[in-house]
């Protein structure tokens, strides 16, 4: 039954004498009528895959269900966590407590080296730290070989290739995968607090979260977004 029906039928009918004598039936009585018309069964389609389930609950007689995420990732998480909770590795295979930021504006993005937009955002984002980062501003760039297959390098060649060509200077951390069953902690908790209700897939090399002083994402671009297009973004950021 579709979700827009549950509400398509009349509920049943009360006298206005009833409902003053009685105050508590009307509210009873659309309370079952709403339990009996919410089909419960027919949430459990195909459209909740990758690991998304529904778990039921009865409140007040009204059968309510809560979504759990078997990748560990719940909305309410989403919200209480920030990227300050995560520890991740850097490209020499360290481990980083991303705590190590908290009251700096944080521009993550992930890198490929064989991409079409690989120049140009390697050069605008070497452009944006060197203006920046004295100010309270740091770029995170996490390599992954997802799309395409652009980022096929180890990571001393990943290292080598950012920091002699493009004069990186930020931080390069291990490669990682950003979707599927394998998507890292960090990439779990971009995708949860900036992509709808399922956690938008990344969609392409170069896709760029913007995070706040606080840890808490604040503006997610499309990997066609150039880094000069977000610099009044940061700006708004560093100054807040």
């Amino acid at each position: 039954m579709a979700f827009s029906s549950i509400f398509s039928s009349p509920l049943p009918s009360l006298s206005i004498s009833n409902a003053k004598t009685r105050p508590n039936l009307l509210p009873s009585m659309v309370l079952h009528s709403i339990s009996r018309k919410l089909a419960l069964g027919s949430f459990n389609s195909s459209f909740f895959q990758d690991g998304f389930s529904l778990k039921s609950s009865n409140i007040d007689g009204i059968s309510v269900k809560s979504r759990n995420f078997s990748s560990g990732v719940y909305a309410r998480a989403a919200t209480e966590k920030t990227i300050h909770d995560f520890t991740v590795k850097d490209i020499d295979g360290k481990d980083v407590a991303l705590s190590k930021f908290k009251g700096k504006a944080l521009l993550i993005v992930n890198v490929a080296s064989q991409c079409g937009l690989t120049s140009s955002n390697y050069t605008e984002l070497s452009h944006l730290y060197e203006k920046y980062k004295t100010q309270g501003f740091e770029i995170l760039a996490f390599p992954c070989n997802q799309f395409g297959g652009q980022e096929p390098g180890s990571n001393p060649e990943i290292k080598s290739f950012a920091c002699t060509r493009f004069k990186a200077e930020f931080p390069i951390f291990d490669k990682v995968d950003v979707n599927g069953s394998n998507t890292a902690p960090v990439y779990q908790f971009l995708k949860s607090s900036a992509g709808g209700l399922f956690g938008d897939l990344v969609k392409w090399n170069f896709e760029k979260f913007l995070v706040d002083k606080n840890g808490k994402v604040v503006e997610r671009y499309a990997p066609t977004t150039s880094p000069l297009q977000i610099e009044k973004d940061i700006q708004k950021l560093l100054a807040a």
